[in-house]
């Protein structure tokens, strides 16, 4: 079905008068290498943009100030690195931080690059979970990730087309329907909400589908998935902390997440035009965005 206006606007986590940072919970965010360290501050700034009462950036140290001087309302963790990528030592690092930390959920993947800690770290998590980019890449050559995933933790994964093809190990059509069909097969694989981006991306758990009306050529920009992957932890933070997190709070984030993005970059062409959006534009029309859909 598609969203609405109404649907994603009844989705929302709702901000009570009474509430304090703890009320919207804890993201930590994995992600950056040498290469792509713009990607862990773009993935960063949206989770704490859509409302998440706090968020943490663990990415290799010798981005660390960089990324610390750039958004400087976030937490940052240094994580032992090799050539440029987070190296399997991060691992107990990460462990340690999540004990003390007590994150709501955690995004991996944006920037991360082929880092060797993906897979250990995945195995050894319990923390919901949206899982992009190179995340993503780095399971689809586990032999049976659907195994290592299903059951062990709510998670949400968010392939675009070439990330769909390398998990299904498939061709991927464009036709509508035929996405629909693939979100559905990873989901039956995760155990989890599936998110196919591109034109009209399609969300399910598996047996609810949502296809997204907003977005277009104004998002086929670099940094627009991890912003994306931002606003979907970010809302992921605040209706799991409120309501739990399981399939039902997932899906909500996503297909919410989904809509917002889109209408960001549709609202951003409409400022800018559609060629000269960047992906932290987006970002920035999220308050126009919330506003829009809050409206009476």
């Amino acid at each position: 079905m598609r969203l609405t206006k109404a649907r994603v606007k009844s989705f929302l986590p709702k901000r009570p008068k009474s509430a304090n940072k703890g009320t919207f919970g804890r993201v930590l965010v994995v992600a950056g290498s040498e290469k792509m360290a713009g990607a862990a501050v773009l993935c960063t700034r949206a989770v704490l943009k859509t409302g998440a009462g706090l968020a943490a950036l663990a990415l290799p140290k010798s981005r660390q100030c960089t990324a610390a001087a750039a958004l400087p309302e976030m937490l940052t963790l240094p994580l032992p690195e090799e050539d440029g990528v987070i190296s399997c030592r991060a691992v107990p690092v990460l462990q340690h931080f999540i004990e003390t930390f007590k994150p709501s959920v955690l995004l991996i993947g944006p920037g991360l690059a082929d880092a060797p800690f993906i897979i250990p770290f995945l195995k050894e998590n319990t923390l919901p979970a949206v899982i992009d980019a190179d995340a993503l890449n780095a399971l689809s050559r586990q032999k049976d990730f659907g195994r290592m995933l299903r059951g062990h933790f709510p998670l949400i994964c968010t392939p675009h087309p070439g990330e769909m093809k390398r998990l299904l190990k498939e061709p991927i059509s464009a036709e509508e329907k035929q996405r629909e069909v693939y979100a559905k097969k990873l989901s039956a694989l995760t155990g989890g909400v599936s998110l196919l981006k591109g034109f009209h991306t399609v969300i399910t758990d598996g047996k609810t589908v949502y296809v997204n009306p907003t977005g277009g050529p104004a998002l086929a920009k670099a940094g627009s998935g991890d912003v994306l992957g931002g606003f979907i932890a970010g809302l992921w933070a605040q209706l799991g902390t409120a309501e739990g997190f399981d399939n039902k709070t997932a899906l909500k984030a996503a297909a919410c997440g989904a809509y917002l993005h889109g209408l960001c970059g549709d609202l951003a062409a409409k400022k800018l035009n559609e060629r000269c959006v960047l992906a932290s534009d987006t970002t920035e029309q999220l308050p126009f965005a919330f506003k829009k859909i809050l409206q009476r």
